[in-house]
C-alpha cells in the first residue's frame, strides 16, 4: 500500500535531476581544486598554495556553477524525503529540516565566500606574500568559519537521519541502500589523499560532495527503478 502511495515519477525525475545538478557542481569544484602545492611557496600551508595558480575566471566559474547547482542538489534530495515520510513522520521532518539549513547555508554561506577566499587569497598573496597569512585569517575566521560549522550541522543532520531510515527499513527500498549516502564522498577524500598531491587528485577531493551525491543519486535511482518496475 505505502508504495502505491508514493509518486515514483516524481521521485526517479528529482534523481536524475540531482545527477545533473551533481555533475554542475562537481564541474565548479574541479574548475577551482585544480591544481598542485607549489614547493617554493613558504608563506602559506600547501592546501592553500595550490590555490594561487587558479585564475580569477575560474574562481568565476566555480562560484557561479556551484551558486546554481548546489539549489538544486539540496532540493534533490527531497526524493529522499518522499521516501521516507509514509513511513516515519518524525525522520522526514528532521530530514526535511537538514535540507532546508544545507540550501540555506550551503551555496550562498560556504561555496561562494569560499570563491571569494580563493580569490582574495591571491589579491593578499600578491601585494604581500609575508603578511597573507594575517590578511586571510579573519575573513576564514569571522565571514566563513561560522557559516561552515552551521552548514555541517545541517549537512550531518540529513545523512544520519537517511542512513538511520534506511537502516531501519523506514523507506520502501532495500536496507542495504543505507550505503548511497553523500557521506561517502568522505572515502573519496581518504582516497585522493592517498593518492598523492596531483592537480586532478586535488580537484576530485575538492569536490567531494557532489561525489557522494552521485553515488548516493545513482544507487538509489537503480534501486528504485527496480522496486516500480
Amino acid at each position: 500500500m505505502r508504495r502505491q502511495e508514493l509518486d515514483w515519477s516524481r521521485i526517479t525525475h528529482l534523481l536524475k535531476l540531482g545527477i545533473c545538478a551533481s555533475l554542475v557542481v562537481l564541474a565548479g569544484d574541479m574548475i577551482l581544486g585544480w591544481g598542485a602545492s607549489d614547493p617554493t611557496v613558504t608563506e602559506l600551508p600547501a592546501v592553500y598554495a595550490r590555490y594561487l595558480s587558479v585564475s580569477e575566471g575560474r574562481i568565476i566559474a566555480s562560484a557561479i556553477l556551484g551558486l546554481i547547482g548546489i539549489p538544486v542538489e539540496c532540493l534533490c534530495w527531497f526524493a529522499v524525503y518522499r521516501m521516507i515520510q509514509p513511513y516515519s513522520e518524525k525522520a522526514a521532518h528532521m530530514y526535511r529540516a537538514g535540507i532546508i539549513g544545507c540550501l540555506t547555508f550551503g551555496a550562498c554561506g560556504v561555496h561562494v565566500p569560499c570563491c571569494m577566499t580563493v580569490y582574495l587569497l591571491k589579491h593578499f598573496y600578491a601585494d604581500n606574500p609575508a603578511t597573507v597569512v594575517q590578511e586571510i585569517l579573519p575573513l576564514l575566521g569571522w565571514f566563513l568559519f561560522p557559516a561552515m560549522v552551521i552548514f555541517l550541522v545541517f549537512f550531518f543532520l540529513t545523512a544520519i537521519v537517511q542512513i538511520r531510515a534506511f537502516r531501519q527499513g523506514r523507506t520502501p527500498l532495500p536496507r542495504k541502500c543505507w550505503i548511497y549516502s553523500f557521506l561517502s564522498g568522505i572515502v573519496w577524500i581518504i582516497l585522493m589523499r592517498i593518492i598523492g598531491d596531483h592537480a586532478l587528485t586535488n580537484a576530485l577531493s575538492t569536490g567531494w560532495i557532489s561525489i557522494g551525491n552521485l553515488w548516493m543519486m545513482g544507487g538509489l535511482l537503480i534501486h528504485a527503478k527496480k522496486v516500480i518496475s
